[in-house]
């Protein structure tokens, strides 16, 4: 597998970088807020983050007016155990270069993805990074041996929030709010019960940093 730059023609497909914002308060405040652990927290919405004027601009520009809530993906992590999806973009910044792993929804066949077809990029620090609905992704992916990242996550409010249990769910991949997941077998999503439909490794990309 070969890391690609999110200023590439590959990535055209999954998103693009967003030009315009100055990120550099957002990144201070980020990598000051936010202490690494062991493992990856998700963080919906951190208020440190989101009294930020840069978060006031991505409601109403980046995401047309909606509700947003502005949190962090942070810690260590270079396998992909799983991919997700949301009917809305979702907007990265980090505060340290970061990899995501990637693939696309039409790439899917009965609702299950090879992981043959996950491609990796790299983002800059400070880089604002737009993936789009159709863009499967997950938790962000170190970019060098033995350091973490700290990203900020920007969606529409209430996204990854607990479903509301008397919500019938057609689709069993909806795994929390505007949150579709599918698990690799050797994730711990999958061990608690998400839906198994990545085939193929899980990819580790630990030798390639």
């Amino acid at each position: 597998m070969e890391i690609l730059s999110v200023y590439s023609k590959e990535f055209a497909p999954y998103g693009k970088v967003l030009v315009g914002y100055d990120t550099k308060e957002l990144v201070r405040v980020l990598d000051e807020a936010v202490t690494l652990g062991g493992g990856v927290e998700y963080v919906m919405s951190l208020s440190e983050l989101e009294m930020l004027p840069i978060a006031s601009d991505f409601a109403e520009n980046a995401f047309g007016g909606l509700d947003i809530q502005v949190g962090h993906c942070s810690g260590f992590n270079t396998k992909l155990n799983c991919l997700e999806y949301h009917k809305s973009s979702e907007i990265n910044i980090g505060a340290q270069d970061f990899i995501l792993l990637l693939a696309q929804m039409v790439d899917m066949e009965n609702g299950r993805l090879d992981t043959s077809k996950v491609k990796a990029f790299k983002v800059a620090a400070g880089t604002v990074v737009e993936l789009y609905s159709t863009t499967l992704h997950y938790a962000p992916c170190s970019a060098k041996k033995g350091e973490g990242f700290k990203v900020a996550v920007a969606l529409p409010a209430g996204t990854n929030a607990k479903l509301n249990a008397k919500v019938y769910r057609q689709d069993k991949t909806l795994y929390a709010v505007n949150k579709w997941l599918l698990a690799h077998p050797e994730s711990a999503e999958a061990k608690t019960g998400a839906e198994v439909l990545l085939d193929g490794d899980n990819i580790d990309i630990y030798d390639m940093i």
